[in-house]
């Protein structure tokens, strides 16, 4: 199979989905049973998000799993290859879209789902544009909102834009989201604690509070509720005025000149 190090080397590894060689499943005397592919990937998954991407390793994997780092390159080439296995199978967790034939109610389905998975794995996008995301499970998911988007009406030189404008947005907001959840986590607090917490030191110093003023004056017109209430409020008001922006394009498009 060649050294870890070539390997890693390897300018020709591109994706572990397009690698067809495929490692050896022969066990030998001193291979453990029981270890098999999908196994790995799903204790990657675990270690993934219990402590996070930069804390990933092989030695690590191996001894969450009881084995010897080198027994897990006998079912795939390199590190990367694991995350990428990861990540597609985090992409699983995204169910497919309601068979409605409103597009809007299967759009807003999917970038739901989306946000959900990236608010439950953070780790996830920061490897999602790492990878070329070719895994069944990342296709499936790009085939149902290509679908969706196409059943918007819009013009096929628009729908690449719409595709980004949705589902870009969505990743940032995830994004933000899960990494926020992960840090109060850590700190051992509720969301709504980290934020009284934080306010409350900015109000307390003179020069930070006159900056945060504005924002306090957002934050009152944005309605009570806990933390998590008022931003599902923006997340579905975000993408209630991009529905609307493809809406009035469809609009435009379709008017005679």
């Amino acid at each position: 199979m060649g050294s870890a190090a070539d390997r890693v080397k390897s300018p020709s590894r591109v994706s572990v989905w397009l690698d067809r060689r495929t490692p050896s499943r022969t066990r030998r005397s001193d291979q453990p049973t029981g270890l098999d592919r999908e196994r790995i990937t799903t204790a990657s998954v675990r270690l993934l998000d219990s402590d996070g991407l930069a804390k990933f390793s092989m030695r690590r994997l191996a001894a969450e799993l009881d084995v010897t780092a080198m027994s897990l390159y006998w079912y795939v080439e390199t590190k990367d290859d694991l995350l990428e296995l990861a990540l597609d199978t985090v992409f699983g967790e995204i169910p497919a879209a309601p068979e409605d034939p409103d597009w809007r109610v299967r759009l807003r389905a999917l970038a739901t789902s989306y946000r959900r998975m990236l608010v439950r794995h953070p780790w996830a996008s920061a490897l999602a544009g790492r990878f070329l995301n070719i895994g069944p499970h990342s296709m499936l998911f790009s085939y149902a909102v290509q679908d969706v988007v196409r059943a918007t009406g819009l013009p096929l030189e628009r729908q690449t834009g719409a595709t980004a404008a949705v589902f870009q947005f969505v990743y940032g907001f995830g994004t933000t989201e899960g990494h926020f959840v992960q840090r109060t986590a850590e700190a051992g607090l509720t969301q709504d604690e980290y934020v009284a917490r934080a306010m409350s030191t900015i109000r307390a110093d003179p020069e930070l509070r006159q900056v945060m003023r504005p924002s306090e004056e957002l934050m009152a017109a944005r309605g009570g509720g806990d933390v998590e209430e008022m931003r599902e409020r923006d997340f579905v008001f975000a993408l209630d005025l991009l529905i609307a922006g493809i809406e009035a394009t469809c609009a435009s498009t379709a008017r005679p000149a």
